[in-house]
């Protein structure tokens, strides 16, 4: 077997309608509802699955867990752009530009917190 790309995560979180706020307004995802009562983030042709977390929806999901997530977005806006967008939208800065590693190679990304304080990297690529 070979994986070839990555299709959703399933992103736990405290508050359905922070993460959601947070995801569409800062970072431009389309809600959708898939199921009854379930809905994902999309973007581009991936999605996170929000789980809620005193809510659990599937039997075998352990340990869920608010706030433990890392995630890297790409975007082709600027960074210098993206910047001015979270400083007029409020949201603080974790960590400022830098040079990192992506998935295909080199990347310039700044990191942000969302509303359960996962760890979020946005990034262009260079």
């Amino acid at each position: 077997m070979k994986i070839e790309s990555l299709d959703h995560l399933v992103l736990t979180v405290r508050d359905f309608e922070a993460t959601c706020e947070f995801y569409q307004k800062v970072l431009g995802m389309g809600l959708r509802e898939f199921k009854p009562g379930r809905f994902a983030l999309h973007f581009g042709d991936q999605k996170l699955n929000i789980h809620e977390m005193d809510m659990p929806v599937d039997k075998n999901v352990k340990h869920p867990t608010p706030g433990s997530a890392d995630l890297c977005f790409l975007t082709k806006t600027p960074l210098e752009e993206v910047l001015l967008e979270l400083k007029v939208l409020g949201i603080a800065i974790v960590e400022g530009q830098g040079q990192r590693t992506g998935a295909q190679g080199p990347i310039h990304s700044i990191y942000v917190y969302d509303p359960d304080e996962n760890l979020i990297e946005i990034a262009n690529r260079v």
